[in-house]
């Protein structure tokens, strides 16, 4: 019993560790990617909270996106809760796939599938996501929607899920020697 209890502490050490690494990518790696639409911004948080899905599992990897997503949108941007929904539902598509997949054999090229999957995901989720909140709540013309969603919306999500992909599997080869020595807690 008091094993699980100090197992138990040590994940929520850990999993706050990804939370406060997420929050310092959100406030300090900030990127235009899309010249066409200069007010969408490529942050890194992504890039711990896909580790954590890796490592700990979806579930965990979730509680800490709500929390960086919660963070972020109150401190970090002008969007308040619809930057929230936004980032935790495009962003968990994301998580939940890469996790999921992961977690069946536990081999990388699971991890791959469920990335690839959910940038598509994410991305195909922030279509209707963009109609809604920014047609209906910031008052934006569908007409002026309709374009941004092809030179704006669609290359942004799929590079921004992308290269978060592709650094969350790179950190996490890289550090699954270390993972496995000290023992961290894998998925099962």
């Amino acid at each position: 019993m008091k094993e699980n209890v100090k197992t138990n502490v040590i994940q929520m050490a850990q999993l706050a560790m990804m939370t406060a690494i997420s929050v310092v990518l959100v406030a300090f790696v900030r990127i235009p990617l899309i010249p066409a639409a200069g007010f969408l911004i490529y942050d890194m948080a992504d890039v711990p909270i896909l580790i954590a899905a890796l490592v700990f599992g979806t579930v965990p990897a979730l509680v800490v996106l709500f929390l960086v997503s919660t963070i972020q949108a109150f401190l970090f941007s002008p969007d308040g809760w619809v930057g929230l929904v936004m980032h935790f539902v495009a962003s968990g598509a994301l998580v939940v796939l890469v996790g999921e997949f992961y977690k069946r054999r536990q081999k990388m090229r699971d991890a791959i599938i469920g990335m690839v999957l959910g940038t598509i995901a994410m991305t195909i989720l922030m279509i209707p996501m963009n109609y809604i909140f920014t047609v209906n709540i910031y008052g934006i013309p569908k007409a002026t929607m309709d374009t941004l969603i092809w030179i704006g919306v669609i290359p942004f999500n799929l590079l921004k899920a992308a290269l978060n992909s592709v650094i969350a599997g790179v950190v996490f080869r890289l550090l699954l020697p270390f993972f496995r020595k000290f023992s961290l807690r894998l998925q099962a």
